[in-house]
């Protein structure tokens, strides 16, 4: 490998959407001068006067000297596309680093392409969102380890440090990367394979505070007048849930002290705050994949994750694709009891 200074002091970069041209920003402030490439010309009033961005791909390789070092902050669906385009324009020794969302084992197959061509790849997973810029951004890194230390400039320069949390109890000592907030997970495909696992975790986290809220929410349901029908059962103890509880102030108030407190939870208060009923929201969950490639680990491995891909399939269902189960299960009714369909309750839920 041949690196004409010890640590990265100059990095391209592709794709300056709502994370990379934050995180252009952080590297530049630490003092690595970024070169960058975005489709979108006007991206260039996002990131620093001192980085050199360029109108062309083509542009963007001219200006990196080698060897050259090109971060792809891209959706998963067009990376191999780009990748094609640098081929031809990059030198043996010169590195791509993926930092979306890919799949780890196109990561072991993006690298093998490439280290036939004698250009090294690395994945790195990037957590962080949209408050990264001010946060920090948490790196779970993988690939060959010269080229993680040689990158490690680029990595603090990113991370939140370690004064955004308590250290934890037994650490002393310098504080080690984790700490710092990235670290190297190891060979290629790492880095995405735990970033993939921290989403699957954060589709379950998340649904837990969803189901537990609306519980919540609908805990008034004893005050409810309903009529008495032959398709619904009653709620059996009605004065039990005559609860109008003030679920925007549960919220602020569990992030005081309460064991279930967490970054999640600062979020939804702050939404909740300025809509207790969040009424722009429709309920439809996406899922960009993360939670899927975690179920199927989990299958692959044979390690129960319930939890894990039960959140993944209320994000379908978030998204009507369980409407048709739910007919056919209607039809049954209808056809073994007679029972008839109920028109959806006059908050959108489906009856009975």
């Amino acid at each position: 490998m041949r690196h004409s200074v010890s640590t990265c002091q100059q990095l391209g970069f592709i794709g300056l959407g709502r994370m990379g041209s934050a995180m252009v920003t952080r590297i530049t402030q630490a003092g690595i001068q970024c070169v960058v490439f975005d489709t979108n010309p006007e991206s260039k009033k996002w990131v620093p006067a001192t980085t050199v961005f360029n109108a062309s791909i083509e542009e963007m390789v001219k200006n990196l000297p080698a060897p050259r070092h090109i971060w792809l902050m891209l959706p998963a669906a067009v990376v191999d596309s780009v990748i094609e385009t640098l081929i031809p324009l990059l030198d043996k020794g010169d590195t791509l680093i993926d930092g979306g969302n890919s799949h780890f084992t196109e990561d072991i197959r993006r690298a093998k392409w490439l280290a036939e061509k004698g250009i090294h790849y690395m994945d790195v997973g990037v957590s962080g969102g949209v408050w990264g810029k001010e946060r920090g951004y948490c790196h779970m890194i993988g690939g060959p380890k010269a080229h993680y230390e040689f990158l490690e400039p680029v990595f603090q320069a990113l991370a939140p440090g370690v004064d955004t949390a308590p250290r934890t109890q037994g650490r002393s000592g310098p504080p080690s990367p984790a700490e710092q907030g990235y670290l190297y997970c190891g060979e290629t495909g790492a880095g995405h394979f735990v970033k993939m696992i921290h989403n699957g975790i954060e589709y379950g986290l998340m649904a837990a505070y969803a189901e537990g809220l609306s519980i919540l929410k609908h805990a008034d349901q004893g005050h409810q007048a309903v009529d008495a029908d032959a398709e619904t059962a009653p709620l059996e103890h009605p004065e039990y849930y005559k609860y109008n509880l003030p679920v925007a102030e549960i919220t602020e108030l569990w992030r005081r002290g309460s064991v279930v407190g967490s970054w999640l939870l600062d979020l939804i208060a702050q939404e909740m705050n300025h809509s207790p009923d969040l009424e722009k929201y429709e309920g439809r969950v996406s899922d960009s994949g993360e939670g899927r490639w975690t179920s199927s680990a989990a299958i692959d491995l044979g390690v129960p994750a319930p939890v894990l891909t039960t959140a993944l399939y209320s994000r379908f269902a978030s998204r009507g694709n369980d409407l048709f189960a739910d007919k056919v299960q209607s039809a049954m009714r209808h056809a073994f009891g007679g029972h008839q369909e109920k028109a959806a309750d006059s908050d959108g839920t489906k009856g009975a």
